[in-house]
């Protein structure tokens, strides 16, 4: 049986963004022990030149539902809207982005596969994909990168967290 463009996708996507979810509720709770004002964990970064820990989490949403989305539209553009400034901000994109991902059907995936999408920087930079393209070649890297970054910001925070905390609930055989 062939795997289809959602079974590639959305489960596993789901799976990441809930765990990523819990890693914001850990990141809280460290704050809230270590009498931590929450901008020492929301505005940290690995390196000076990259985005901060809130920026990593909202990238989740944006590389996951919001990149569906925008192959139905045939466009996707960086979102450059302001990254929440909360824990619990950060866990309404991370909510919203599991309810949109279950919203998904595999009709609707698969219909989406071959559509013309662009990637697209306005007046700047565009690069043309398939759907299919666009979401395994370019949403998916970019969503896996901004987990682990999320995650790696903690680590190097202080947070005892391990490879558990990032892969969430496993899929098992039932």
């Amino acid at each position: 049986m062939a795997l289809s463009l959602h079974s590639a996708l959305i489960p596993s996507m789901v799976q990441i963004t809930r765990s990523v979810s819990k890693l914001v509720d850990k990141a809280e709770a460290h704050c809230e022990e270590n009498s931590l004002p929450h901008s020492e964990i929301i505005g940290a970064r690995l390196a000076e030149n990259m985005l901060p820990f809130a920026y990593q989490v909202k990238c989740c949403w944006a590389h996951s539902s919001h990149a569906v989305a925008s192959v139905r539209e045939g466009v996707f553009t960086p979102d450059m809207s302001p990254f929440p400034d909360s824990f619990a901000g950060l866990r309404e994109v991370l909510a919203k982005a599991v309810d949109e991902l279950e919203a998904i059907t595999e009709a609707e995936l698969e219909e989406l596969a071959g559509k013309d999408m662009r990637f697209e920087i306005p007046g700047k930079y565009r690069i043309d994909f398939t759907g299919q393209e666009f979401l395994l070649s370019f949403a998916q890297p970019n969503f896996y990168f901004h987990a682990s970054t999320a995650y790696d910001i903690l680590r190097m925070k202080g947070l005892p967290l391990g490879k558990t905390d990032y892969l969430g609930k496993l899929r098992l055989k039932g």
